[in-house]
C-alpha cells in the first residue's frame, strides 16, 4: 500500500518536459511584447508631460493675458521671467512642480516656441529617443498639436 503512494507522489520526466515546452512557447510570444513596453511607457510619459505643460501654459495665460515667449521658454512656468513681457500676475510658486525646465523621457529638454507654427499660440515638441528633429518609431517627434 505504501509503495503505490510513492509511485503517484511525484511528476514524471515527460510531464515536466511538457510543462517546460509550454512555458517556452508562451515565452516566445510574450517576451517581445514585454521588451517593447519601456519604449511605449516613455512615449506615454512624454504625451502626459506635454498635456501637463499645456495646462500650466493655459493657467499662465489666464493670469497674465499672454503665453511666455520663445526666449522666456518653459522656465517662465517655474521662475518669474525678468525679460519683456514681464508677467504682472505671475503665480507665486510657479505653474509647474519642478525646479528646472521639464525634460522628456529620454532626458532632453522640451522644445517650446511661441507663437507656434500655422497660427498656433505655441508648440511643445519632444524630438524622441534620438533627440533630433524628424525620425520614425521611437525617434519620431511628438508635438503638442498632434495630441489633440
Amino acid at each position: 500500500m505504501e509503495s503505490s503512494k510513492r509511485k503517484n507522489a511525484g511528476f514524471t520526466l515527460i510531464e515536466i518536459m511538457v510543462v517546460v515546452v509550454i512555458l517556452g512557447i508562451l515565452a516566445t510570444f510574450l517576451v517581445p511584447k514585454i521588451i517593447n513596453r519601456p519604449d511605449e511607457a516613455r512615449i506615454t510619459k512624454v504625451k502626459n508631460d506635454i498635456k501637463a505643460i499645456e495646462s500650466a501654459l493655459k493657467l499662465y495665460k489666464i493670469d497674465n493675458g499672454f503665453y511666455p515667449t520663445t526666449e522666456q521658454g518653459l522656465s517662465a512656468l517655474i521662475e518669474k521671467p525678468d525679460m519683456e513681457p514681464i508677467p504682472r500676475n505671475w503665480k507665486k510658486g510657479g505653474y509647474l512642480n519642478s525646479e528646472e525646465a521639464p525634460k522628456d523621457a529620454w532626458g532632453n529638454k522640451y522644445i517650446y516656441r511661441s507663437p507656434g507654427s500655422d497660427g498656433r499660440d505655441y508648440v511643445i515638441i519632444s524630438y524622441g529617443a534620438d533627440g533630433k528633429e524628424g525620425g520614425d518609431g521611437m525617434n519620431a517627434d511628438i508635438k503638442s498639436y498632434d495630441l489633440q
